[in-house]
C-alpha cells in the first residue's frame, strides 16, 4: 500500500496564532483560570490538551466571572459579545483569525455604502453568527441556492455578497453562480473571503484524490474545512473518511484492494494525529510513505495587540516569545518509513 501525504495540510496561520495565543495567556497569568469563548479551534484533541491544563471553554459569557481573563477563538465574535466582555470588566483577548476579521470589516464597510449583503455560509457556524452581527440590518445568511427565493431585497444594484471563510470553493461556486443568475449586478468583494488555506488544502485534494482509492481526513466532525475535503474527495469520486485519529480507522475500509491512500488534514488537525495514522498504516499494512507537494505556504500571523501589552506590563518581549506550535509540516522519515518525494509539476 501506498500512503500519500498530502503537503499543504493541518495547521493554518490563523489556527497556529489562535493555538499559541492560548499558550502565552497561560504563561502571561500564572495562576489564573484562562476562559476560551467557544472552542478556540473546531478540534478536539486541541480543546482536550487545554482543558488538561485548566482552561475553561465557555459558551455564554455569563458563564465567565467577573473581571477573569477570557480568550475569543479563531471564528470571531459579534460587536455584541465584545461590548459584553467590556461592560463586565474581563480582560478580554482576541485571537480571531485576521482573514475573518477581514470578512468583518467588509461587512461593516458596505452596511455604512448602503449595499444589502449577502453571506454566504452556513447559518449556525460560529463565523457567520460572528460576521451577521456586524451588521444585521444589512446581512441576510444564504446557505444554498434554495435560499434565494426567500431573500428580501430593496434594490438590486446594491448588492454584495461575502463569503464564510471555511467553505467548499465548490459549493460557494454554485451558489455565487446562482446569485448572479438571479442579480446580475451583484458585487463582489474586493479580494476572495475563502481563506488561502482552506482554498490551498481542497485543490491539493481535488488534484490527487482521482488517484487514490481512498481518503483519509484528518479532523473533527465539526470543523467546516475539515469536512469540506472529505465532500471534495466523493466529489471526484473517491471514497473518503473523517477522522478524529487512528483510533478511528476500521480495517474494513482496505478490503477489496485499497493500493493508494491519500492523507491529509484539516486545518485545526494538529500534525501528531496524522503521525499516529501513518504509523497505524505503516504497522497494519507494511505501508510505504510518500510526500504529494502541491502548494508551498509560508504565511504567519502575530499575536494580537491585547496580549502584546499584556505581556509587556508583565515585563515579556512578545517578539521574543513567537509562535511555538508546531509545524503543519515534519521528517516523515519519523513515521517508520523513508518518504518519497512526489512531483506535482504542471497540474
Amino acid at each position: 500500500m501506498q500512503v500519500i501525504l498530502v503537503n499543504p495540510r493541518g495547521f493554518c496561520a490563523g489556527v497556529r496564532m489562535a493555538i499559541d495565543v492560548v499558550d502565552q495567556v497561560l504563561d502571561v497569568f500564572p495562576g489564573q483560570t484562562i476562559y476560551v469563548y467557544h472552542e478556540i479551534v473546531h478540534n478536539k484533541h486541541v480543546v482536550n490538551r487545554f482543558k488538561d491544563r485548566g482552561v475553561v471553554f465557555v459558551e455564554s459569557l455569563s458563564e465567565v466571572p467577573t473581571g477573569a481573563v477570557v480568550v475569543f477563538s479563531a471564528h470571531g465574535i459579534s460587536p455584541a459579545v465584545r461590548a459584553e466582555a467590556d461592560a463586565r470588566g474581563l480582560t478580554a483577548i482576541d485571537a480571531t483569525c485576521p482573514l475573518v476579521t477581514k470578512v468583518h470589516s467588509e461587512a461593516v464597510r458596505y452596511a455604512e455604502q448602503g449595499f444589502q449583503i449577502l453571506l454566504i455560509g452556513h447559518r449556525d457556524h460560529q463565523e457567520v453568527v460572528g460576521t451577521f452581527g456586524e451588521a444585521p440590518e444589512a446581512i441576510q445568511v444564504v446557505e444554498r441556492p434554495e435560499d434565494i427565493a426567500g431573500l428580501t431585497i430593496h434594490d438590486p444594484d446594491r448588492l454584495v455578497y461575502l463569503t464564510q471563510t471555511t467553505l467548499s470553493t465548490d459549493d460557494a461556486g454554485v451558489v455565487i453562480d446562482a446569485l448572479r443568475q438571479a442579480f446580475p449586478n451583484l458585487k463582489a468583494p474586493p479580494s476572495e473571503d475563502i481563506c488561502y488555506a482552506t482554498t490551498n488544502r481542497q485543490h491539493a485534494v481535488r488534484l490527487l484524490a482521482p488517484e487514490c482509492d481512498l481518503v483519509l481526513v484528518v479532523g473533527s466532525e465539526n470543523s467546516s474545512n475539515s469536512k469540506r475535503l472529505r465532500e471534495i474527495a466523493e466529489n471526484v469520486g473517491t471514497r473518503a473518511r473523517l477522522i478524529d485519529d487512528a483510533s478511528q480507522i476500521d480495517s474494513a475500509w482496505f478490503e477489496g484492494g485499497v493500493d493508494k491512500v491519500l492523507l491529509t488534514a484539516g486545518a485545526s488537525a494538529p500534525e501528531d494525529l496524522v503521525a499516529g495514522i501513518c504509523r497505524y498504516l505503516v504497522e497494519r499494512f507494511d505501508a510505504s510513505l510518500f510526500t504529494g507537494s502541491v502548494t508551498e505556504e509560508a504565511v504567519e500571523f502575530g499575536l494580537p495587540a491585547a496580549l502584546k501589552r499584556a505581556m509587556r506590563v508583565r515585563g515579556i518581549d512578545p517578539e521574543a516569545r513567537r509562535i511555538r506550535v508546531e509545524s503543519p509540516r515534519v521528517v516523515e522519515p519519523e513515521y517508520g518509513s523513508d518518504a518519497v518525494e512526489l512531483t506535482i509539476e504542471g497540474r
